[in-house]
């Protein structure tokens, strides 16, 4: 199930929303999660992390996080809270990690506390280290995902110059991780009895996946970077290949065919959607209030990087049939998308002046 973005985009007028700077000044923010009492969680990367009060006014960054590679595509990425931060102040973050020469890095996710002052990270433990550790400074993926069951979903680039391994089972390149907060693979992962293969890879054949989200149909969704053209959306399925080197709707950087220059074979998943040229995808969320009015409410909101825009997506029965471009006069690179407990709609944008952006409705 496939729809190719050619002539997809809807031109006819619509309402855009109000932009509300709730804060400027971020370097490069890369994520945003929300904290009670009207509070924002913010990742910086080039490794920092900070509170947000309610009226913009930033905390000092918190102390605590352990060592981030920050260059290049790497640093401090996604955090998310867990679904009972109220009680337990517990969250989630994924970075860059080096390795003990600092020759090398991987992704690794931990788990932490905030405390209760909200200046530190406490009880920090590295969940999951992304196996091998690679000299690169590109395509760490790294967005996380709680799942309704208490399992999280981590996206993980195949680090450039790694693309074939993200077609073999004994590494964690171009692979799609699920692992319990303790950092173990659930007994009911695909992979958890074969011989070879890593316990926590959860699907295989992914490039560089820089946004995901729980879906309103319960499932995790993804969408990830092609090369030259070729960006996707995937709903990612138990042990399933997605077809990374092998198979692409792009191209080599500069042109010419990757591999045999295939965009389907037997036994490796279409895309739900792919976006040709490239839109550089980052950031995704599903709209589940109605703040918006019933025709945003179930959209599927995805920023462009490259365009600068963020993609209003209309899903109806598991197929996308329309698209919307909100924000293009700003022409600002979106990093992050979530809805807020209030209803709405933040961005990041990923500048050295970046910003959160609440989206007001008309």
């Amino acid at each position: 199930m496939r729809l190719a973005l050619v002539g997809a985009f809807v031109s006819a007028a619509q309402a855009q929303p109000r932009t509300e700077v709730v804060i400027s000044g971020l370097e490069n923010p890369w994520a945003v999660a929300f904290l009670p009492g009207g509070r924002f969680l913010v990742t910086e990367k080039p490794g920092r992390m900070r509170v947000v009060e309610p009226d913009g006014r930033p905390n000092e960054a918190l102390k605590g996080l352990p060592p981030v590679v920050a260059g290049g595509q790497g640093g401090l990425l996604d955090v998310i809270t867990d679904s009972a931060f109220a009680s337990n102040r517990t969250l989630y973050f994924c970075y860059s990690e080096p390795d003990a020469a600092g020759s090398a890095n991987s992704t690794a996710l931990a788990r932490a506390q905030l405390s209760t002052d909200r200046t530190r990270l406490e009880n920090v433990q590295v969940l999951f280290s992304q196996k091998p550790k690679v000299a690169s400074r590109h395509h760490f993926g790294c967005r996380i995902v709680e799942m309704p069951d208490g399992t999280l979903f981590m996206t993980l680039g195949d680090r450039f110059s790694r693309k074939d391994d993200a077609q073999t089972l004994d590494n964690h390149l171009g692979k799609v991780i699920r692992i319990g907060k303790d950092g173990k693979a659930p007994a009911d992962n695909p992979f958890v009895n074969r011989a070879g293969a890593l316990p926590e890879i959860w699907s295989y054949g992914h490039r560089n996946g820089q946004g995901a989200a729980l879906g309103p149909d319960g499932r995790f969704w993804m969408h990830e970077h092609g090369p030259q053209g070729g960006d996707e959306i995937n709903v990612p399925q138990a042990g399933r290949n997605y077809g990374w080197p092998v198979i692409t709707y792009g191209e080599n950087y500069g042109g010419g065919r990757i591999g045999d220059g295939l965009s389907a074979k037997e036994g490796m998943e279409q895309p739900l959607k792919y976006w040709v040229p490239s839109i550089a995808p980052s950031g995704m969320a599903f709209l589940s209030s109605d703040r918006y009015g019933a025709a945003w409410k179930g959209n599927l909101f995805i920023g462009s990087l490259k365009f600068g825009y963020l993609d209003r997506i209309e899903i109806k029965d598991g197929k996308v049939v329309a698209e919307h471009k909100l924000l293009e006069s700003g022409r600002e690179r979106i990093r992050d998308v979530r809805q807020g407990p209030d209803g709405l709609l933040y961005v990041l944008t990923d500048a050295q002046d970046g910003k959160l952006i609440r989206l007001q409705p008309r």
